[in-house]
């Protein structure tokens, strides 16, 4: 899959922007958004972020916002994470499609 074929706009751009301000070294998706069940009315966008190392030691309360200001980047709802469970991460971790890399 590219990014062209996702039914979704990704401004790479002001994803980009988005991480570097926040210390994320890679931002991917997963679920729906990738799958042919993907409503474009009603489903969200799941995205895992990973942070650059003892970021998130100083992030506070702001990391509780990054699912909302990446929900007008992306113009519908996101649940942001940054960890998710082992049985989930398992399931997921094979589709996972990364729309921001550190270089």
């Amino acid at each position: 899959m590219s990014v062209a074929e996702l039914p979704i706009p990704i401004d790479r751009e002001r994803i980009a922007q988005f991480c570097r301000e926040r210390g994320i070294r890679k931002l991917s998706l997963f679920g729906s958004v990738l799958h042919s069940d993907f409503d474009p009315q009603k489903s969200d966008v799941d995205v895992l972020a990973e942070f650059e190392p003892g970021v998130l030691k100083t992030v506070g309360f702001q990391y509780f916002g990054y699912g909302q200001e990446l929900a007008a980047i992306f113009g519908r709802k996101v649940d942001f994470c940054s960890r998710l469970h082992p049985l989930i991460l398992s399931r997921v971790q094979h589709e996972l499609f990364p729309v921001y890399e550190h270089p």
